[in-house]
């Protein structure tokens, strides 16, 4: 726990505030925010409504990224679910193309095998691609990681839920291509790696602009863990459709 806690102490301190005041070009904030319908599969079948926002500063040296998640939904037509996921990383460049970052992350889960869970790590990311209409960014890193498992009961006094914690490499791949000025393909993949349980997600998007600041967005989500709890499954998917406002 020490090691991954030191790193990203270390950055944060590194990326303090005079330095963020001399990012001069810092052009401020933007990014969507998307209010859309989705159905889940796995270890639960829903139909949900949802609200997910993405925010990014990219200044001269340093770059923010924060992306927040909600979904609500009913099993059977009558179990409420709600997943809340919250993620925020801060990169200082070191070259044209290359940075180092803190990152941390938590989710809240009623759809998936584990009730919630943690990673807080840092690492160095390289823009492979920058070019219109393609950009392609890699990272890589560890951290430390904890995730509450929920379990199934098979008598009374059996505990519910079995926390754990252990250290974990990330990998983490953003693609986008630009179709054409009104529509853009995106593809995530981010992998959390241990022993104890290696966690991918992936997502892939296609948004179709309508008119003025507004777009139709058409995703499809992939969670897998590798060791799940005995009667839980190992794989969740989600798919939306939503409307998607951008902020310049």
């Amino acid at each position: 726990m020490s090691r991954p806690i030191t790193i990203l102490t270390f950055l944060i301190v590194g990326m303090s505030s005079p330095a963020l005041a001399k990012d001069a070009a810092d052009p401020g904030w933007g990014g969507t925010i998307e209010l859309n319908g989705s159905n889940t599969t796995g270890n639960n079948n829903t139909t949900n409504v949802g609200i997910r926002l993405k925010l990014k500063n990219r200044g001269a040296d340093w770059r923010h990224n924060l992306a927040t998640s909600a979904d609500y939904g009913k099993a059977r037509g009558r179990t409420n679910k709600e997943r809340f996921r919250v993620d925020y990383k801060i990169g200082r460049d070191i070259g044209e193309r290359s940075y180092l970052f803190a990152n941390a992350n938590y989710f809240s889960d009623d759809f998936g095998a584990f009730k919630n869970g943690a990673f807080l790590g840092s690492g160095y990311g390289y823009q492979v691609l920058e070019t219109e209409p393609i950009m392609w960014k890699l990272e890589a890193g560890i951290g430390y990681r904890s995730q509450k498992a929920r379990l199934k009961q098979k008598a009374p006094d059996d505990p519910i839920n079995r926390k754990d914690s252990f250290t974990s490499a990330r990998l983490f791949s953003d693609f986008e291509y630009d179709f054409s000025e009104a529509v853009a393909l995106a593809n995530d993949t981010e992998i959390f790696y241990s022993d104890v349980d290696t966690y991918l997600i992936n997502e892939t998007s296609v948004t179709s602009d309508l008119f003025g600041a507004l777009a139709m967005r058409a995703s499809f989500r992939v969670e897998t863990h590798t060791d799940v709890p005995v009667g839980r499954e190992k794989t969740d998917t989600v798919s939306r459709l939503g409307i998607v406002y951008t902020m310049e």
